[in-house]
């Protein structure tokens, strides 16, 4: 019932590997310290976007803004390169923002479709097809890409993987699946990775999930949990957050191991949540692949082909 998404799930571990690996030799590509980066991308990939952008800035590696790849803003302020990242690089909003950066700013592209239409408006390109997806909802591609992103920041991946293989192997906990609300909860960084958590949820089990920082959960929305609410905090959990979460009668959770290993916890309880409601999540309501808007970039035969046969 969920053979690709389930299998790519699986896959992560040995995906972020392979993007360790990668991290030196394309040390040339990815952003260097100091400068004044943008990342874009759409979906899942902003999300990504907006934990790298956070993490980057945290390690004062340089100043790094996120946007949707529909938002014009980089093209006019500045910046020292333009990252983005798409799956499948046929995304019209990504595709018709490296058209209109290119001889403006340094581009460069993270895509599972090294020859797609985003690739060849980029500058420099980075071929993640090793973890591109069959899926319509994406897992394996946008961690790895964040792993590779992380790696060229000098962040030692090991201690990353391990705990992707245990996450992958420990059973989840019944009562979460008994739950019929979900709220995600990130500090820094990992705001973008609990955001992805919720989307995750929402897209491929269409359970009730939203996402907010930590601090600002306490600030109105903690009143939409009860005793059917798990809250999950991806990453540090501020001091007094359980005890609050708990006075509200809902379940509170955090996980000890990586944050981007969290996220893969949390797409198997996607994947757990769809199966107990009897939906197929290779098969998401309401979504495709990729989207291509009227009036911008439409693909090639070739390419329309090679979409729909993903």
């Amino acid at each position: 019932m969920s053979a690709h998404v389930t299998a790519e799930i699986a896959g992560q571990p040995d995906s972020w590997r392979r993007a360790a690996a990668l991290a030196g030799p394309l040390a040339d590509r990815l952003p260097r310290r100091g400068e004044r980066v943008a990342v874009v991308g759409c979906g899942t990939s902003y999300l990504m976007a907006r934990a790298y952008a956070a993490l980057r800035e945290s390690l004062g590696a340089g100043e790094t803004d996120a946007f949707p790849a529909s938002d014009r803003t980089p093209l006019g302020r500045g910046y020292d390169r333009l990252v983005a990242l798409t799956r499948s690089g046929t995304t019209t909003e990504v595709v018709d923002l490296l058209a209109d950066a290119a001889g403006r700013l340094p581009t460069l592209v993270l895509t599972g479709v090294a020859d797609s239409p985003a690739a060849r408006h980029a500058g420099q390109v980075v071929d993640l097809s090793f973890a591109d997806e069959r899926s319509v909802v994406q897992t394996r591609f946008a961690t790895t890409a964040l792993q590779l992103l992380r790696a060229g920041l000098g962040t030692d991946l090991a201690p990353s993987v391990a705990d992707a293989e245990l996450a992958l192997y420990e059973p989840l906990p019944n009562a979460w699946e008994r739950r019929g609300q979900f709220t995600f909860l990130g500090t820094g960084w990992t705001v973008g990775l609990a955001e992805e958590a919720a989307l995750k949820l929402r897209e491929v089990a269409r359970v009730w999930t939203e996402s907010y920082p930590a601090m600002e959960y306490r600030h109105g929305p903690i009143g939409v949990s009860d005793r059917s609410s798990l809250v999950w905090c991806v990453g540090p959990v501020p001091a007094g957050l359980r005890e609050e979460v708990e006075s509200t009668g809902a379940l509170f959770t955090a996980d000890a191991v990586d944050p981007v290993a969290a996220l893969v916890r949390a797409q198997r309880l996607a994947v757990a949540l769809a199966a107990r409601r009897g939906l197929n999540p290779d098969r998401p309501r309401h979504k495709s692949r990729s989207v291509i808007l009227a009036g911008g970039f439409r693909p090639t035969a070739a390419e329309a082909a090679r979409i729909l046969r993903a």
